[in-house]
């Protein structure tokens, strides 16, 4: 595919030569008259090199040159101008410009000039990419055999062009297993793009993701990319599926089928080559019997299931995750990395996690924090556990001769304590712990502690 080169000039004789020279090379050029202009025509679709005169109406071309770098630092500028000055020059190169060219144009000097800076932006391009290939990928840490079989799956999937469906509980870990997919595959050094499906308003959702024309609704000032767009070659890993509405469905479905979209409020198909990696903490086969998700839909994301198993069932990965959790606070701080007592981890193994890797995470990061010494003993646990409750202290759950009772025991009072400092907020304590509301409103009424009984009001 040619490069496309924007070239911005107020004199329509030098934008028609300069035209003319490029596009004769087989270059892709579109032009601008002013400032104002070339920074929309950016926004809306940027180009791969900007030739940019410094005499401009309106903003001056060192303007547009500082404002263009400030957005998109590694946008390649020229500048021409036809007041050659080694003032200028030095000015536009500390701006971050490229080269400087003097009017009136010469054929060979524009050629060379752009050849060489669109030869820089590959190489500073290609410079990224190794290193985020060099970056150790965020590791699946743990050494059960539902770990080890996880692991496993994902290496054998990974090098596949296959969509792939990720489910399991809030917190185990989906998204980490979506980037593995990505880090593995031949799709590597292209954008790995998240979406959480969730967390968008259901209004704007198209428009996250496939994009949008200048005018198609109510503050749509410029045309957009949507995540389609910015995944193109690479991993688009849609967050929540079963949280999107029927209508969206819909159109992912036609997407994954067609491989290509209209942006909002446009008529021109775009064609896209994107991996598509999904992940819900619903059962789909349910939705799809309430009529909230589409079949049709989970049969063509559902290629590959991935089952990420929650941290109960795997508990002797607990302290392989402490440990790990531990060392990545210790790098971030640049500090030694604390430790934790035999005791401690016992008692850390048999609590419930509700919250599943996450809570556990947050769980240790708190304790590592508020442990004054080198060591991370028992009764450090009860800095971030409530030292007493109806249930008696953490050493008392750990006398319990029966599990369940015990965990269920700590599993109210948590919830309940949790349920206080969120001043009775059940959406504000889901997002906390990570637990879907719904499941989390379910144990809240088993345990009686629904907003608005035993004191939580």
């Amino acid at each position: 595919m040619p490069a496309t080169l924007l070239v911005v000039d107020d004199e329509p004789q030098i934008l028609q030569v300069v035209s003319g020279i490029l596009q004769d090379e087989g270059f892709e050029v579109v032009t601008a008259p002013d400032g104002e202009a070339a920074l929309k025509l950016v926004a809306e679709e940027p180009p791969d090199l900007v030739l940019l005169d410094i005499a401009l109406p309106g903003k001056d071309g060192l303007e547009v040159l500082q404002e263009l770098k400030s957005r998109y630092a590694t946008l390649p500028v020229v500048m021409i101008s036809a007041y050659g000055s080694v003032e200028n020059a030095v000015k536009a190169t500390r701006l971050g410009a490229y080269d400087f060219i003097e009017k009136p144009p010469n054929a060979d000097n524009i050629l060379l000039t752009v050849r060489n800076a669109l030869e820089m932006a590959r190489l500073a391009e290609e410079n990224r990419r190794l290193r985020l290939q060099a970056t150790p990928v965020r590791e699946i840490v743990g050494k059960s055999e539902a770990l080890q079989r996880l692991r496993e799956q994902v290496r054998m999937v990974a090098p596949t062009n296959a969509s792939v469906l990720i489910t399991g509980e809030n917190g185990t870990g989906k998204e980490l297993v979506a980037r593995a997919l990505h880090a593995f595959s031949q799709r590597s050094h292209k954008p790995f793009v998240e979406v959480n499906c969730a967390a968008i308003p259901e209004d704007l959702i198209e428009s996250e993701l496939f994009g949008h024309e200048k005018g198609a609704f109510t503050g749509a000032t410029s045309r957009r990319q949507g995540k389609f767009d910015l995944a193109h070659e690479g991993t688009l890993f849609l967050d929540e599926i079963g949280d999107m509405s029927l209508k969206t469905q819909a159109k992912i479905l036609r997407i994954l089928e067609e491989q290509r979209f209209e942006r909002v409020g446009g008529s021109r198909p775009i064609q896209v080559d994107v991996r598509v990696v999904a992940a819900t903490n619903k059962n789909l086969a349910e939705e799809i019997q309430r009529g909230t998700f589409r079949e049709d839909l989970y049969h063509r994301i559902n290629v590959i299931p991935l089952q990420v198993p929650p941290l109960r069932e795997r508990r002797e990965d607990i302290p392989l995750l402490a440990g790990h959790f531990l060392q990545e606070l210790a790098r971030e701080n640049d500090a030694p990395p604390k430790t934790i007592s035999p005791r401690a981890l016992e008692a850390l193994v048999n609590l419930p996690w509700p919250g599943n890797v996450r809570e556990l995470k947050n769980f240790i990061w708190r304790l590592a924090i508020l442990t004054p010494g080198p060591q991370i003993d028992l009764p450090d646990l009860h800095l971030t556990t409530p030292p007493e409750s109806e249930s008696g202290d953490l050493d008392h759950l750990l006398q319990m001769p029966d599990f369940r009772e015990a965990r269920a025991r700590f599993e109210k009072e948590y919830l309940r304590r949790q349920l206080e400092e969120c001043q009775g907020s059940v959406s504000l304590l889901a997002e906390r712990i990570g637990l879907e509301r719904s499941h989390l409103y379910r144990k809240l009424k088993a345990y009686g502690l629904e907003p608005g009984k035993e004191g939580e009001g």
